[in-house]
């Protein structure tokens, strides 16, 4: 076969899935209210997502996206359903079940397990309406049928694809109405690229002893050994606790070079006054972004609406050895 026709399939697979996708969609209705409200009102219980084969692997990404966006959940095989396993559900917890049949031999213990304890809410996702599943499930969602992608109709994939795109819309959706934002993400997500992108400025920033702060009066003779000695090229100038102005190595060079007698010169009459300062919750990609604009190299770090009471400061080696970019 030639590589033209290979090209041609790929485009055709994904036009398949794209025409069940718009199914999905025209399908969604008030079972997809039910599901969400009833999410979002289990508030001591867990969300249990199952399935077999293909819908099984679909159910362990629920799960993951469900427990990533505040919603604490975790998938159970089937199989080991029957052998124990179904001891993890409790009374207060949602289980939802995932089979494009409805009628898989895995599911119907779990099933009758959910109807002989009726505080637990059964979910079925399925795309049979006179299945066991669905008959069974206190919110039913009928998944339409789609054909699947390559010939025989037979292997999942349209199906499987509606599936997942189900389960991150209910994942959203849940994460919306708990109003689930960056930081509550960031607790779930401290490690890789991801956690890096998500690390505030108070997660990196330099605090205490570790500030090179100096009063206003002191002379550039001092300034230029404190400098030295704190290795950050940076002074932070503070009068009575509030920061007033800032003072780089730069700065102290390129004063020598028009001063014969800068070593006398106090360092309130040369700093650079009001410098910048951001909230401690302020993403640490963002405060790169705030030195690249500015070009500098340190920023001041504020709580609350009183900026200049720093209560930490974060320099460009901060951001860069925290991989952030």
């Amino acid at each position: 076969m030639r590589k033209k026709k290979y090209k041609n399939i790929a485009k055709q697979v994904i036009q398949n899935e794209i025409e069940g996708l718009k199914k999905l969609k025209t399908s969604i209705g008030f079972s997809f209210e039910q599901i969400i409200q009833t999410i979002l009102n289990c508030k001591n219980g867990k969300v249990i997502v199952s399935g077999v084969g293909k819908s099984g692997i679909i159910s362990k990404k629920w799960a993951a996206t469900f427990s990533s966006t505040g919603t604490p959940s975790f998938f159970m095989d089937a199989s080991n359903a029957s052998h124990g396993d179904m001891g993890q559900i409790n009374s207060n917890d949602i289980v939802i079940l995932i089979s494009l049949s409805g009628s898989s031999a895995e599911l119907k213990n779990i099933i009758q397990f959910c109807s002989r304890n009726r505080s637990i809410k059964l979910i079925g996702i399925t795309s049979n309406k006179n299945s066991i599943l669905y008959k069974n499930s206190d919110i039913k969602v009928l998944i339409p049928y789609v054909k699947e992608a390559g010939p025989g109709n037979f292997v999942p994939t349209s199906s499987t694809t509606n599936q997942l795109a189900l389960g991150d819309a209910i994942a959203i959706a849940c994460m919306m109405g708990k109003k689930f934002d960056k930081l509550d993400f960031k607790k779930y997500h401290p490690s890789g690229s991801l956690g890096s992108k998500l690390k505030t400025v108070e997660d990196i920033m330099l605090t205490g002893n570790k500030i090179p702060f100096v009063k206003e009066n002191i002379t550039m003779q001092n300034a230029l050994n404190i400098i030295s000695k704190k290795g950050l090229g940076v002074l932070f100038v503070r009068r009575n606790k509030f920061t007033t102005g800032i003072l780089t190595d730069g700065d102290i060079k390129r004063i020598s070079q028009k001063n014969l007698n800068f070593h006398r010169l106090k360092i309130n009459s040369v700093m650079k006054k009001n410098p910048i300062s951001v909230e401690k919750d302020t993403l640490a990609a963002k405060a790169l972004e705030i030195m690249n604009t500015n070009r500098i190299t340190s920023l001041c770090v504020h709580s609350g609406k009183r900026k200049k009471l720093t209560i930490g400061i974060i320099h460009i080696h901060n951001i860069l050895n925290a991989n952030i970019s």
